[in-house]
């Protein structure tokens, strides 16, 4: 009899109380077990947000407020040294674009003009400054960014990520917010590798180089696309969200190695005879990039279906001492100074040398590491004095250029050059 009076059941579903599903007493008439106590919150927050929703659509969406081309490309010169070509379109090219969305409502009025968006490539070494351009712009802007690799892509039902996971990846930049991601800016990097391996018909299908090149097709176009919240093929059973493409800007980056020789091949730089100039044919020849044209991109492995869809098409230099010593320097988050704020968390003083500054640079071309080998080859010189210097009474600590061979010679640096 006592076990009867103690025994709860839940008002909603009838469930009696068990160690797998409790029952809670809410107050006297109403008992309610966990599995509806679940069900109830997520109904509320269902109802929240789409409350929220509603409100949100019947509020007009304030305006992006765009800086100016000469403006953007101010902010880049901040945190971007050299590269003045690829500042200059892609600060055109992202207040075209963004000024388009503003100016959504009169176009949509006005039939005669449709103005398309112009998604971005841009093709140049490693360590040049690709990614960083699509970064800066992004925090300059305030929109939601992403930075996807499309070495993992592959054609849906293959061991890889799904096309709609870059998609995924910019919902999740701005807590799920739709309105707010269909204007952010996704930036698609290693974009060379999903070439197309080869022009010759092949009995294996191309799952991860041609394929993905379609599947790529209506994103950069501007389409509905149900996008995974969590990825597609780890969670089949969820709700898909729709994302409308058409206000995305797209960023592809790539290093596309070897290209150099189709633009040569284009261009019939390889002369031969007596009467040419030697260096200056050899300059051209490594500043090969500058020449890059849409044909280059196709004769390299993309579909012109998508060389058509990205219509700004430019090149970043190879960086020469100049720009490597100005980058080790000169930006606001350059490496040397965030050392010296290491460093000056400690009470010391860290100065690096000119002798040492220019063994840096000289090493990062040695090694054709670009911008981004200069932060290794700081650390690799810093560790033992960030390992050592907190632990001694210094307030000063130099950095000359004996220091940074001596760094170098013991981290083997040498032998790895020869052997790699």
């Amino acid at each position: 009899m006592a076990n009867n009076k103690q025994m709860l059941v839940c008002s909603m579903c009838g469930n009696v109380d068990s160690p797998s599903t409790p029952v809670v007493k809410v107050f006297d008439g109403l008992n309610l077990c966990t599995d509806c106590i679940g069900f109830i919150d997520e109904a509320r927050d269902t109802q929240l947000k789409v409350r929220k929703a509603s409100e949100k659509k019947g509020k007009k969406e304030p305006a992006l407020s765009i800086p100016k081309p000469k403006e953007i490309n101010d902010f880049l010169n901040q945190y971007i040294i050299g590269q003045e070509e690829a500042k200059k379109y892609l600060s055109v090219a992202v207040y075209n674009h963004y000024k388009r969305i503003n100016d959504q409502e009169k176009q949509d009025k006005d039939d005669d003009v449709d103005i398309e968006k112009s998604n971005i490539i841009l093709v140049g070494p490693t360590g040049t400054g690709k990614t960083l351009l699509a970064k800066t712009i992004a925090r300059l802007l305030d929109v939601p960014f992403t930075i996807v690799d499309a070495t993992v892509l592959t054609e849906a039902g293959y061991v890889g990520e799904d096309i709609e996971s870059l998609l995924t990846r910019l919902l999740q930049a701005c807590d799920y917010d739709v309105e707010k991601a269909q204007k952010g800016i996704v930036f698609i990097d290693e974009i060379d590798k999903i070439a197309r391996k080869s022009d010759n018909p092949s009995i294996t299908r191309d799952v991860s180089g041609e394929g993905v090149q379609q599947g790529l097709l209506k994103l950069l176009e501007g389409s509905t696309v149900l996008v995974p919240p969590n990825g597609g093929r780890k969670h089949p059973e969820q709700k898909l969200i729709p994302v409308d493409t058409k206000n995305i800007l797209f960023i592809c980056g790539g290093a596309f190695d070897g290209i150099e020789r189709k633009i040569a091949s284009r261009l019939n730089t390889h002369m031969v005879g007596f009467g040419h100039d030697g260096k200056g044919m050899k300059k051209q020849r490594e500043n090969l990039m500058r020449y890059v044209m849409p044909q280059d991109l196709k004769s390299f492995g993309l579909i012109p279906e998508i060389i058509g869809r990205l219509p700004v098409l430019t090149s970043l230099e190879p960086l020469d001492k100049e720009a490597l010593l100005r980058i080790l320097t000169e930006p606001k988050n350059a490496i040397t100074r965030q050392y010296q704020k290491l460093f000056e968390m400690d009470g010391v003083k860290l100065i690096f040398d000119d002798s040492a500054l220019n063994l840096i640079a000289d090493k990062a071309i040695e090694y054709k590491l670009g911008a981004r080998g200069l932060r290794s080859i700081v650390e690799t010189i810093m560790v033992d004095a960030m390992y050592e210097i907190p632990s001694k009474k210094v307030k000063e600590f130099v950095v000359d250029a004996d220091y940074v061979a001596k760094q170098l010679e013991k981290a083997h640096f040498e032998k790895t050059k020869i052997e790699g």
